[in-house]
Formats: C-alpha cells, structure tokens, sequence
C-alpha cells in the first residue's frame, strides 16, 4: 500500500475518532440521567405514571428540603418540612415560593433523594421540575407535587435501615446556571405539573 492510500485511511480513522467522540460528549448527559433514573443512583428517584400498589402499614418519614440558588431573588420553601407516610400509598406535598424583586423572574427547579441507595424507591407521579416557572414581582406561588414510596424499600437488605428520605429541591435561575453548578446531570426527568399563582 503506498504513502498516501495509508495517509486516507488514517486521516479517515481519525476524523472518524473525532466524530465518535464529539457524538458521546452530546450524549453524556441523556445517557447519565437514564442509567440515574433506571438505576436509582445519584439520588434519582423513580419518574412515572405506575400507581401505588398500597402497602402493609409500614411507615416512613419523608422530609422535605428547598434551596436557591444564590443568583435566583426568592425565598423558596416546602409547606411541610416533615411527614410519616405508610409505604404504598400516595401523597401530596408542596413548597412555595416568593420573589423578592421588583420584576418578574423565572426560576426551574431540580430535585434529588438522599440517601442515594433510596432513590430508586421513591417515585414521584407530578411535580414542578424543570418547567420554567416565572414569579411577578413581589408575588408568590404554590408548587405541588405528588409520590408515593415503594414497599420494596422495607424489604431489600441494602435499605431496610432507612427511616427517613430527604427530597430536595433546588431553585435555579436557569437550567444553564443549574448545569455550571454541576446539578443538572445528577437531577431526575421531569413528569409535569405546574405552579399555582397567588
């Protein structure tokens, strides 16, 4: 084979590297958040329309956290921040929201469950994710949700000591601004819902 048939051939391999490569870095993120949200790891918890299947009356306690990004001019909170729930059943929650400025503003939430091994049992049926929700000024608004806990968690030996999940909110003032922050590839999909506006 002469210089430049073998010059093609690697000019051809390398763009094809290259190609390949750029091709996974766009794919990164989707790909993380469905291995996170098939698998329950980094705190991603189950997303879906499944109904609860009910439970035994075994219990859990559920808390509730909300924070904001420092570039978001809101207090943002949840109604309840504890409550025990039998596993298996559905439940409603909500935080609130105010904003502090004198002009509208747009903020998106993203969420996660602690301990990362509980995620995978704790589904959430609607919730306000990743909507851009966008507060008038001085305004406030309710943001609901609903989940519900599988039994399952009681059962598997890895999270049979858990007495308590922790879902957690964070308020960004941009999906661009929660990326930076490197929350946006260990965030759960989004499964609809909205804000109420007071």
């Amino acid at each position: 084979m002469d210089t430049r048939a073998t010059n093609r051939l690697t000019g051809i391999a390398v763009v094809a590297v290259v190609a390949g490569m750029v091709g996974l870095s766009f794919a990164a993120i989707p790909l993380y958040r469905a291995f996170c949200q098939a698998t329950g790891f980094g705190g991603t918890p189950k997303i879906g329309t499944a109904m609860a299947p009910g439970g035994d009356g075994v219990t859990i306690r559920v808390r509730f956290n909300a924070e904001t990004n420092p570039g978001l001019p809101w207090q943002f909170a949840p109604d309840i921040t504890t409550i025990t729930v039998p596993l298996g059943e559905d439940h409603l929650a909500s935080y609130h929201a105010h904003n502090e400025s004198g002009q509208a503003v747009t903020g998106v939430a993203l969420y996660n469950v602690l301990p990362d091994k509980a995620a995978k049992y704790f589904h959430k049926t609607a919730c306000f994710c990743f909507n851009q929700q966008t507060l008038e000024p001085h305004a406030d608004a309710t943001f609901p949700l609903s989940f519900w806990v599988d039994p399952e968690i009681a059962k598997d030996p890895n999270t049979a000591d858990i007495h308590e999940v922790i879902l957690s909110y964070t308020f960004y003032r941009s999906l661009d601004d929660a990326n930076k922050a490197g929350a946006l590839a260990k965030a759960g999909p989004h499964v609809g819902g909205s804000a109420v506006t007071n």
